[in-house]
Formats: structure tokens, C-alpha cells, sequence
């Protein structure tokens, strides 16, 4: 018998093997008469500060003879087995080709090369471990490498962004994704906590490591590659042309390019592939000590050493708009994101441990295609590239970032010192206003919204609070239009996926997204 139990509490100085003797009590049998316990959820309960508590869901099986204790906090489940998918019976003409090794590539890959499809991933960054050189030379001489940097190369943007494993999608592959994130080399934990993440320590060796299976399964990654044109012909794709020269015959491409892929974007818009603007949000990052924001959120110093670094998420409505806090990342730092020379680009990190001084998050503010000042469909694009070269000439043309007080980004004036909070950011920083680096009505918003989240967290406002210049690559500025069998529109064969092509958000939807698409090409194609 199977059972699901809710709502166990235990308090922070407890032996995590009480949780086992508080399930037994609840359903009135004993420890020993479990076949299986197993931890499906933990959660932090800190509504009654300081009175702080773990929440537990768990799943265990006893024997069916066994009677217990029924309660609300006690149902009976059953593991339904998925349903194995039949493939299709078209051919293949040529691998599956897949443009990008971030989630939405990777896990379509990997569940095509399950399957028997051997695809082949081109991704124009590099392996992880060159990609890691090559931003860790930009971080420190700010030489920028515009093909294997903080946004390409393999991983995704993820990678150098905390590996946060949140959603907000219900769908069953989510456990697929972590189970395999899990087999990869992510700590046991991200199965059960309520907001898990990999940390970008880890996340490297997880990447590698996939890869690394990738192969085993019989699929391929070529680093360094990146698709120049997709090749089309009687309304279907019929291949890419990579670095300008060399053409690869296919019949499936998916196109898993990452929000960040501009030059792509344009060359699919000659190509005649159907796309529309959307909204994002731009921004900054802002920093506070990491213990204000666990004793705003904890009700007392010294608890983070049981729960771990405290995060925060804050968003209100202003004038129409949303802002909000977004990516936050306990005890890390921020970091330089540039994919493009003269352009000034932020983003947050953490390690495993976060255990760095500060906390920062993406402070931003929701923008609509009517705001960018035209009807073209890469109007978004332009936009955001607007604002970072306006960060780049305000950091003092170097490749400083724009940083301020918060006090003085209220007043409107030239930060002249930075307070308690020193700015982590990864590369060189300059006194600015950011005022000038952001439109007048995403700085209005902010300015309203920094009130407002001080109330829901207390110390969000502080003066020596740090603003960071500028955060614009919160979501693709593009959605590639796709149909119910999830092809572009107008070229069969063709598969937007993930956060590049409009339809995730964060890595574990565009992972779900990558393998989505690739259960419909099995449904569709039959194995090589």
C-alpha cells in the first residue's frame, strides 16, 4: 500500500530521523513495519518568525494487510506508469540537428538519442570547461569572446545563473528533469526541496556530465558551431548552414537557440520564418547584506545557519505595469553578461554554498512590444541593446557597470560613494545614475515598487541598498510562432524550443519544452 503524507513539522533542532517515528505516528503504526519512506517535499514555514519549522511531504509503502490511521493529511496514491510512446513511421532524411546545448537542446537531445535518433547538436559557444576559461577572462580583463560567453556555449545562460530549478508549470516531465539532473551529479536534495537549485559550481560538472551520456546514447555535439541560415524548400526545412559555409542535410531541426541568439533572430526573419515581438522586463540588480534579508525573512540572526541562505520574491502593480524581483540569488554575486562588444549586461549567480556577503536579485519592470518604438518584429531586440550601450557610455565607455545607492537612484543624483553594500559584480564598476540607462517609466515604476517591497520585506529600501547596471535579458524580446504539432509555422520540420523561441521560462520549462518536442518527433519519425 501506498501512501502520501502532508504537513509533517518538525523545528529546526530536531533529528531529521524524528520525521520517520512523526509518520508512523500519524497513520498509528510503527518505523519498522515501512517498506519504503521516501522525502517528496520540504518546505520552510517562517510565518510565525521566530518561531521557524520545516514542512514535510513524504511518500512510504506498507504492507497491504497493514491498517492505519486515515487523516486529511493521508491519501492513498497510486504510481500510474507512463504510457511508452509509439514512434512514427516517416524517414528521416539525415540526423535530427539541434541548434543549442542549453536545457531545451540538451533534453531534447537526450531523449531523441534514448530513442534511437543519434541527433546531432551544433552549438556555437564552447564545452563548458573552454566556456568557463573564456568568461572568467572576460570577468577579470573584460575581453569579450562574442561566441562563448556568459549567454552561449554549453549549458545556456543557466549555467553562470545558480542552476535555479523553480517552476511554475505542472507537467510531468518536471521529474524526468530532475531525475536526470540528479543522475548527472546535482545533490539528492533538488528532488525534494521546495526551491532547489544546483548552484553554477555544480552545474558545471552536471553539464559535462550530460554531455558525456549524450554521447554514450549515440547522439553528437559540435562546439564552435554556429548555424548561419536555416536551408528551406516546398515549405519545409531541409537543412542549416553552419559558420557561413558548410550545409547539413535535415529534415527535423530544432531550433533551441537561447534568448540571447540576435543574429539568429534576423537571420530567420530573411528566411521567411514566422515571428512575432513580445514582452519582457528590463531593469537592474540590486544588492543587500544577505543577513538584512535573513532576518527580514527568518525573525532572527544566526537561523540561516540551519536553513540556509534566505531569498525573497516581491512584485506589485504601478501604473499598469508589473514590477518585480526576479533570479534572486542568496550569497552570490553579480555578474558580467554581455554577449555583444560596447554593451553593458548584468545577471545574478550563486554556488552551491551560497555563502558569499551579499544577496542580490533582478529588479525589474515589464515592457510591451508598443513600448519599443516601432512595429518591426526584432523592435525588442533594439530596444534592449538600446539601454545597453546607454549602461556602457554611462559606466564611462569601458565596460564599467553603471552602480548607485539606492537612496540616491531615488533622489536622482550621482551616487559619489558606495555605503555598507560593496558591489560584487564580476568586472569593473563606475558611480553613475541609472536614471539615465533605463526609460522614465521603468525608473517611475522601481521607484514606487522600492517602497511598496520594503513594507513586504523590511530593509529592501535601505539607502546603501546597490543598484547594478542593466539587467535586459530577463526573456526572449521574440516568439517563434509554432502550430499544434509544435513546427514553425510555414516550414515543416522546423521546432522553436524553449526560452529563445517564446515558450519557457527558466530552465526547467525550457527543458520540458526540449523534451516535449522531441517526444513529438518520435510520434512523427522513425528511429535511424
Amino acid at each position: 500500500m501506498k501512501l502520501m503524507i502532508t504537513d509533517l513539522r518538525l523545528h529546526l533542532d530536531s533529528n531529521p530521523e524524528e520525521l520517520k517515528r512523526m509518520a508512523a505516528r500519524k497513520l498509528g503504526i510503527s518505523v519498522a513495519e515501512f517498506n519504503q519512506f521516501k522525502i517528496t517535499k520540504e518546505a520552510i514555514d517562517a510565518r510565525r518568525k521566530p518561531d521557524v519549522s520545516r514542512v514535510y511531504s513524504v511518500f512510504v509503502e506498507i504492507p497491504d494487510s497493514r491498517a492505519y490511521r486515515m487523516g486529511r493529511e493521508v491519501r492513498e496514491v497510486s504510481e500510474e506508469q507512463e504510457s511508452p510512446i509509439i514512434p512514427g513511421s516517416l524517414k528521416l532524411k539525415g540526423r535530427p540537428v539541434i541548434v543549442g546545448s542549453g536545457p531545451a537542446g540538451i533534453f531534447a537531445a537526450l531523449t531523441l538519442a534514448a530513442g534511437g535518433y543519434k541527433p546531432l547538436v551544433l552549438e556555437r559557444g564552447e564545452c563548458v570547461e573552454a566556456r568557463a576559461a573564456a568568461v572568467d577572462t572576460y570577468w577579470k580583463s573584460g575581453k569579450l569572446d562574442t561566441e562563448s560567453n556568459v549567454q552561449f556555449g554549453e549549458g545556456g545562460a543557466g549555467t553562470f545563473s545558480d542552476g535555479k530549478l523553480t517552476t511554475r508549470i505542472n507537467d510531468r516531465r518536471c521529474d524526468r528533469v530532475l531525475q536526470e539532473f540528479f543522475r548527472a551529479g546535482a545533490a539528492q536534495e533538488i528532488l525534494y526541496k521546495s526551491k532547489p537549485h544546483i548552484g553554477s559550481d555544480v552545474l558545471r560538472q552536471v553539464v559535462a556530465n550530460m554531455r558525456r551520456r549524450l554521447i554514450e546514447l549515440g547522439g553528437e555535439i559540435r562546439f564552435g558551431t554556429r548555424v548561419t541560415s536555416i536551408v528551406t524548400g516546398g515549405g519545409a526545412v531541409t537543412g542549416v548552414i553552419t559558420n557561413c559555409s558548410e550545409e547539413i542535410d535535415a529534415s527535423v531541426v530544432v531550433l533551441a537557440i537561447g534568448h540571447s541568439a540576435r543574429d539568429t533572430f534576423a537571420s530567420l526573419l530573411k528566411s521567411g520564418i514566422s515571428m512575432v515581438p513580445k514582452p519582457f522586463s528590463i531593469g537592474v540588480r540590486i544588492e543587500h547584506p544577505q543577513e538584512l534579508i535573513n532576518q527580514a525573512q527568518y525573525g532572527a540572526a544566526g537561523i540561516n545557519a540551519a536553513l540556509g541562505a534566505a531569498d525573497y520574491q516581491l512584485f506589485c502593480k504601478t501604473g499598469g505595469r508589473t514590477a518585480y524581483t526576479f533570479c534572486m540569488c542568496p550569497g552570490g554575486v553579480v555578474v558580467a553578461s554581455a554577449s555583444e562588444p560596447d554593451t553593458v549586461v548584468t545577471n545574478g549567480m550563486s554556488y552551491f554554498a551560497r555563502d558569499t556577503e551579499n544577496a542580490n536579485s533582478a529588479f525589474v519592470v515589464s515592457v510591451e512590444p508598443n513600448d519599443f518604438g516601432s512595429s518591426h518584429v526584432l523592435a525588442g531586440v533594439e530596444f534592449q541593446r538600446l539601454w545597453e550601450r546607454r549602461a556602457f557610455e554611462l559606466g564611462g565607455g569601458t565596460g564599467a557597470a553603471p552602480v548607485q545607492r539606492l537612496a540616491d537612484f531615488l533622489e536622482g543624483r550621482t551616487s559619489t560613494a558606495v555605503g555598507c553594500v560593496k558591489p560584487s559584480y564580476t568586472g569593473s564598476v563606475a558611480l553613475a545614475d541609472l536614471n539615465g540607462c533605463l526609460p522614465a517609466f521603468v525608473t517611475a515604476s522601481m521607484k514606487e515598487a522600492a517602497a511598496y517591497f520594503d513594507r513586504r520585506l523590511k530593509g529592501f529600501a535601505m539607502k546603501d541598498a546597490l543598484l547594478t547596471g542593466v539587467e535586459t535579458r530577463t526573456s526572449s524580446p521574440i516568439r517563434i510562432v509554432r502550430g499544434d504539432t509544435l513546427e514553425a509555422v510555414g516550414a515543416a520540420g522546423l521546432y522553436p524550443a524553449g526560452e529563445g523561441a517564446g515558450y519557457a521560462g527558466g530552465i526547467v520549462s525550457a527543458a520540458v519544452d526540449g523534451i516535449r518536442i522531441a517526444e513529438q518527433i518520435i510520434r512523427t519519425y522513425a528511429p535511424l
